[in-house]
């Protein structure tokens, strides 16, 4: 498997435009600037596909390996076109597709109380709310079709033939292991082949290289705060990193920062920046007070799994949406990096830092996450080895759920209008001593809900 990255997508372009956007239509600019760099790579993404699928020497190969399956990211869609290529069973690992956040291209998703992603709200909206949840669902969707879709429709179509639905093969795959759980996730509808292992990733903190731990152990009763904004994001706009410095350098506690970007002139004697850091073990540190995060997924997961709160700085993607969950539930504070000065982000750190109720909730998150019977990577695991043993026996029993779904609906549904019919002609009838119209309404529909009952 090889993961190919654009070459024309540098790691500062996507946040160097952030800043600037505090008006409107500098945001809308911005996110179509976004969605257009990401269509250059879903178009390249089908262009190395076609590459693989048009070499037969490389196909046959594949072919001969006999797989198990094909284990693949559908946020990329090259996984998706070769597991129905090669025949292979599909399993995902998932938290967005092509199509967007996974639950929206499986599971019902109710507007009305799943908020879309993008639209940065909670399960608990009001009408208005509602109103816009809607439209940002429409307005994505016709964002991820325009823009990423069609690519992959088009392949499908020069190599499957025309009766070939991208989005149908997305929806075939036979388990969706879901980087998400419900200590983080809204209460949703989901589907029986959804299995959720939020987490997986995060594991029990190993010891700091040495000169790491002697500058957190420096640090005294004050603790630590660590700063990353995750590898896309790392170099931040020279303006912004010197009121972030700034304000680091009015704490007493002492600051690790993932920075790649010029020195801020502004950095105090507290501040270490670094290019990489363990971040999982300094969040698993007993002396880490906060984290400030951009809030992708994985960096919230090991806060939550760790129990340290979070001060976010969402920039783009699913970011603002991870953040607005944890703030609703009390364990984070989010700004906007685009209107951030050194007061406000100072503000905003002691009531994360001094509020123990932050610190308080994101440990009963992190119980909450710990106390499973299975832990997240075993069931993932699991699951990965009985679709490649019993592949054939969960794709019958698969067909067989939808089958008996479908049957009992139709059934219980015309039974159901039988009844309602019955019921209504049985008191209008019997009213005007229409009985014979009765009987004859009533063994009609009889007949009917026979007939519905059998056939479907």
């Amino acid at each position: 498997m090889a993961v190919v990255v654009n070459p024309g997508l540098d790691r500062s372009d996507l946040l160097q435009v952030r800043p600037h956007q505090k008006s409107m239509w500098g945001k809308i600019m911005f996110g179509k600037e976004v969605l257009t760099k990401l269509s250059e790579i879903h178009e390249k993404i089908c262009s190395m596909t076609s590459k693989i699928f048009e070499n037969e020497i490389l196909m046959k190969s594949l072919q001969q390996a006999k797989f198990d399956m094909v284990l693949a990211d559908p946020a990329m869609g090259g996984g998706v076109l070769l597991a129905h290529k090669l025949g292979l069973p599909l399993v995902f690992n998932v938290r967005w597709t092509t199509l967007g956040e996974g639950h929206f291209a499986i599971a019902p998703s109710p507007l009305s109380y799943v908020p879309v992603p993008g639209a940065e709200l909670t399960d608990k909206m009001t009408f208005i709310q509602r109103v816009i949840n809607v439209l940002t669902y429409f307005i994505t969707y016709y964002q991820h079709i325009k823009y990423f879709g069609q690519h992959y429709q088009a392949f499908c179509q020069k190599y499957f033939g025309p009766d070939v639905d991208y989005f149908s093969l997305v929806q075939n795959a036979d388990i969706w292991l879901m980087r998400n759980d419900f200590t983080f996730e809204f209460p949703r509808p989901t589907m029986p082949n959804v299995v959720y292992m939020g987490g997986f990733q995060c594991k029990p903190s190993k010891p700091l290289p040495d000169d790491l731990e002697k500058f957190v152990q420096s640090s005294g009763k004050h603790g630590v705060i660590i700063m990353s904004l995750g590898c896309l994001f790392g170099q931040l706009e020279i303006n912004i990193a010197e009121e972030i410095a700034a304000a680091f350098a009015q704490l007493p506690q002492k600051v690790i920062w993932r920075h790649t970007g010029p020195r801020p002139s502004t950095l105090g004697n507290n501040t270490l920046l670094v290019d990489w850091m363990p971040q999982n073990d300094l969040l698993g540190h007993t002396k880490t007070k906060v984290f400030v995060a951009h809030g992708g997924t994985n960096g919230v997961q090991e806060a939550i799994y760790h129990g340290v709160p979070i001060l976010g700085l969402p920039i783009a993607f699913d970011q603002p949406d991870n953040l607005s969950r944890m703030k609703e539930k009390g364990t984070a504070r989010v700004l906007d990096i685009s209107e951030l000065d050194r007061s406000v982000f100072l503000e905003a750190l002691n009531e994360v830092l001094y509020n123990p109720s932050y610190r308080e909730k994101m440990q009963k998150l992190s119980r909450l996450h710990h106390d499973q019977p299975i832990k997240p990577l075993d069931r993932a695991v699991f699951w990965i080895e009985y679709v490649s043993n019993y592949y054939y026996c969960f794709y019958c029993f698969y067909y067989y759920c939808c089958y008996y779904y479908y049957y009992y609906y139709y059934y219980y549904y015309y039974y159901y209008c039988c009844c309602y019919y019955d019921y209504y002609y049985y008191y209008y009838y019997h009213y005007y001593n229409y009985n014979n119209y009765y009987y004859y309404c009533y063994f009609y529909y009889y007949y009917c809900c026979c007939y519905y009952y059998y056939y479907y």
